[in-house]
């Protein structure tokens, strides 16, 4: 995927709207992978403003997806004082938040962050429950395969059959 990254980020090289750009996240780089939740290598995160956060990208990673992607996808976007790169639909929807009073969007926007972070808060614990139990499950598992091999193995050589005395004189 390097290759394909690179040769990307020399397309966009001197674009005035669209940064292609990697981090190492070991040393000087982890703060900011922290911050962004980067934890696998690759990460593709892209960001269009206003949105501080960025999202992944889940898309192909040969170069004419990442293209295409960084082409359509990336730069301007709609936003208060960008209303030509809205749709109609998009311009509609803006209007009418522009029009709620400031400090009513401010309360929305604190009170919706505070909704996400409290799922995602209680989605981790939970992820945290189930790698327990799963972990418990796993060890719990191996000394039942361990207690039991020996007499498994012991069964199945029960049962095999003897040779014949025919096939043991051919040899």
């Amino acid at each position: 995927m390097k290759p394909a990254w690179d040769s990307l980020a020399a397309q966009f090289e001197g674009s005035s709207t669209v940064l292609i750009a990697d981090i190492d996240c070991t040393g000087a780089g982890e703060p900011l992978c922290s911050r962004f939740d980067v934890e696998g290598y690759p990460t593709l995160k892209y960001f269009n403003p206003p949105d501080e956060e960025g999202e992944i990208y889940e898309g192909e990673r040969d170069e004419a997806a990442l293209l295409e992607f960084a082409s359509t996808k990336l730069g301007p976007g709609c936003a208060i004082g960008q209303l030509q790169y809205c749709t109609d639909e998009e311009k509609a929807e803006l209007e009418e938040v522009v029009a709620t009073p400031a400090e009513d969007r401010a309360k929305e926007l604190a009170q919706l962050q505070r909704t996400l972070k409290e799922k995602e808060a209680a989605h981790e614990e939970l992820l945290k429950k189930l790698q327990d139990q799963y972990d418990a499950s796993t060890e719990e598992l191996e000394e039942v395969k361990e207690s039991l091999q020996p007499r498994i193995k012991l069964l199945k050589k029960a049962a095999q059959p003897s040779k014949p005395q025919e096939l043991k004189a051919e040899l």
